[in-house]
């Protein structure tokens, strides 16, 4: 997740720009799964991928027998994942009061052993700023310097190999950086050619020449 979000620009954008990526929409495609706001100005998301989670929600919530009357009323399934993506928008408007009556506190201790699947949701800055998963405590992160934009975290592999070492993260090439490397080892051009190509402004280096 941090690799991706990293490499999509998310995190880089809240430490150069100091601006968060909106919410677009966070139900769980072919499943339910939502988030939903806390009496205390949290959010979490709550998932049910399975009949077992599904069924935890009701029972940690006490909201099981109002959670039932939706199949019936709906006459689909909610045993089976496309039941509840089906009844999502039913399911989150019962589930919805209940959050947004407790306090992530209070559901925290609700939800605690129950097997319910959920977490506290976390806009890009407030991963950035306090999960200590998105920093350089992370072997996965380290600071680089961007030509252009300056120094800001970034995420390297994701993956480890016992036969490999892992590489730090090194900053995007700058346009043209490795025009010449291309040209004479993979096009095997002659210095005089790429040279002519420079002259003739056929191709350019990083710096425009």
């Amino acid at each position: 997740m941090l690799a991706t979000v990293g490499n999509l620009g998310y995190i880089a954008d809240v430490l150069i720009n100091g601006s968060a990526r909106p919410a677009i929409g966070n139900d769980l495609y072919g499943s339910f799964g939502r988030d939903f706001a806390t009496a205390d100005g949290h959010r979490i998301m709550i998932i049910a991928l399975t009949p077992r989670q599904w069924r935890a929600i009701g029972t940690a919530t006490g909201l099981a027998d109002r959670l039932e009357m939706i199949g019936p009323m709906m006459d689909i399934d909610l045993e089976t994942e496309a039941g509840r993506y089906e009844a999502r928008d039913a399911i989150a408007a019962v589930l919805a009061r209940w959050c947004a009556s407790r306090s992530l506190d209070e559901i925290h201790l609700a939800f605690t052993g129950t097997g319910v699947l959920w977490g506290q949701f976390q806009d890009f800055r407030q991963l950035v700023r306090k999960d200590p998963r998105c920093s350089e405590a992370n072997p996965l992160f380290s600071v680089v310097e961007q030509a252009g934009a300056g120094r800001f975290l970034t995420p390297g592999l994701p993956h480890e190999f016992s036969a490999q070492e892992r590489r730090p993260p090194r900053p995007a090439p700058r346009l043209g950086e490795h025009t010449d490397l291309v040209l004479s080892e993979i096009l095997g051009l002659s210095t005089g050619e790429i040279g002519r190509l420079h002259n003739e402004r056929v191709v350019a280096g990083p710096d425009g020449s």
